[in-house]
């Protein structure tokens, strides 16, 4: 499915959080963005997902306007997972994950080998199978991050918005995490920090300064020297990695 989003404006009282913003995703792109704190990213996620609404511009998904999509038919569509999602109730990881099914079933309807086909999968997806019945309380943060991200992909969705999905994961799980975003037969638009992740697992990087978007295109376009210097107040230098000429990010000390 692909995303546009035209002339995006958001804030709370006098002070613009978004401001202006228009950007597209392709059927099966990974879109990500960038961007310092405070730079907007979190708001602009939810702006797309659906779960706030701008007080002006639009967003389309597949070329209707979600504001004319009932919540439960988005939610069929398309998945959002946030940064620390997080629950006092002393349920299970296959609990968890079982509540990405919730928009495809009825009140009324009982529990289908479709579905539990999907909640097997997601676990499988995440690498944790093998802990699907450990309680949810017990899990570390990285543990519970990979289990959201379970609960959304179980959801089938063909979009997906994910606010800092690698938060609290070692290197070895961020990289696995991002890959199979990637890989994935959906498309994605994901906030991150690290921009060398972003570099090596985006089709196209959004780069947002104060709420507007300061550039837009491919790492090796976007990533430069000048936007480093200017947007994140970073000295550093820029090189072809060997994974298909994406750039490498060294950031010099001092």
């Amino acid at each position: 499915m692909s995303i546009v989003a035209e002339n995006l404006h958001w804030g709370v009282k006098r002070k613009a959080i978004v401001s202006d913003v228009s950007l597209s995703a392709a059927p099966g792109e990974t879109l990500g963005l960038i961007g310092p704190n405070g730079s907007g990213k979190s708001s602009l996620l939810r702006l797309l997902a659906g779960l706030r609404k701008p007080q002006s511009g639009r967003v389309e998904v597949n070329g209707r306007d979600i504001a004319q999509v009932p919540r439960r038919a988005l939610s069929r569509q398309v998945a959002f997972v946030q940064q620390n999602a997080a629950t006092d109730t002393n349920v299970s990881v296959r609990d968890v994950v079982r509540l990405g099914r919730t928009p495809h079933r009825s009140a009324l309807s009982g529990w289908s080998a479709t579905d539990e086909s999907a909640v097997a999968a997601a676990l499988e997806s995440v690498d944790m199978t093998a802990r699907r019945s450990q309680p949810w309380q017990t899990l570390s943060g990285g543990e519970r991050q990979r289990v959201h991200i379970a609960r959304a992909l179980a959801q089938t969705p063909q979009v997906m918005f994910l606010d800092e999905p690698t938060n609290h994961l070692d290197i070895h799980h961020q990289i696995e995490i991002l890959r199979m975003v990637r890989d994935l037969d959906l498309t994605s638009v994901i906030a991150l920090h690290d921009l060398n992740l972003a570099a090596m697992f985006c089709d196209r990087i959004v780069v947002l300064d104060a709420g507007s978007v300061r550039a837009c295109g491919t790492p090796d376009v976007v990533l430069t020297q000048e936007l480093l210097r200017d947007v994140f107040r970073v000295t550093a230098d820029i090189s072809a990695s060997p994974d298909a000429g994406r750039p490498h990010i060294r950031f010099r000390a001092g």
